[in-house]
C-alpha cells in the first residue's frame, strides 16, 4: 500500500505506482464516445498519464487545463486524462473549457485500470476512486516518470513531469 494524505489525514491506495523502466499494463477506457482506447493504441507516441479523482474538483480541472495548454507544444506526445468520472460528464467538461488538445478518458466500466495501476483509494472518505498521479511513458510504453501526489489536495510537478520527455 502506498500512503497519501486528504489534507494531513492519511489514505492508502492499493499499492505502489508502476516502477521507472518497467512495461506500463495494459488498459481498456471509455472515451467521451463510449467507444474503448487501450494503451495499444497509443504506441509510437510519448504518453502522458494524468490521473485524479474527478474533474468535479478544483485541482483536478486545473491539471486537465494546464495539460491542455501544454499539449501544443509537445511532439509526438498523447496527453490522457483518466478518472472514474462518466463519459457524459468528461465530454460535457471538455466543451465547456474548450479542452481539445487531449483526451479525457474514463476508467468506469471496470476499474481495471486504477487496480492494475495500484491507484485506487482503499479507505478514506474518497476511497474507490483513482489516486492524483502522474505517469510518463516513452513510445514503447516504458515507465519514464512518476509522481503520486502527497496531498490530494496539491497538484502534480508539471515542470518535473514535462521535463521527463526531454
Amino acid at each position: 500500500m502506498a500512503t497519501v494524505s486528504l489534507q494531513g489525514t492519511p489514505i492508502n491506495t492499493l499499492g505502489d505506482l508502476p516502477e521507472i523502466g518497467s512495461t506500463a499494463p495494459d488498459f481498456k477506457l471509455a472515451k467521451v464516445d463510449l467507444s474503448d482506447v487501450t494503451l495499444n493504441d497509443y504506441k509510437g507516441s510519448k504518453v502522458i498519464l494524468n490521473i485524479f479523482h474527478s474533474l468535479d474538483t478544483g485541482t483536478c480541472a486545473n491539471s486537465v487545463r494546464k495539460f491542455n495548454e501544454e499539449a501544443s507544444k509537445l511532439e509526438n506526445t498523447k496527453i490522457l486524462c483518466i478518472t472514474k468520472d462518466l463519459p457524459f460528464a468528461n465530454g460535457r467538461f471538455c466543451e465547456t473549457e474548450g479542452i481539445n488538445n487531449l483526451e479525457v478518458l474514463s476508467d468506469f466500466r471496470d476499474g481495471n485500470f486504477g487496480k492494475n495501476y495500484n491507484l485506487v483509494y482503499v479507505d478514506g472518505p474518497i476511497k474507490g476512486l483513482l489516486s492524483r498521479s502522474i505517469i510518463i511513458l516513452n513510445e514503447q510504453s516504458k515507465v519514464l516518470y512518476t509522481e503520486q501526489v502527497y496531498d490530494v489536495v496539491t497538484e502534480p510537478n508539471y515542470e518535473a513531469a514535462l521535463n521527463a520527455l526531454k
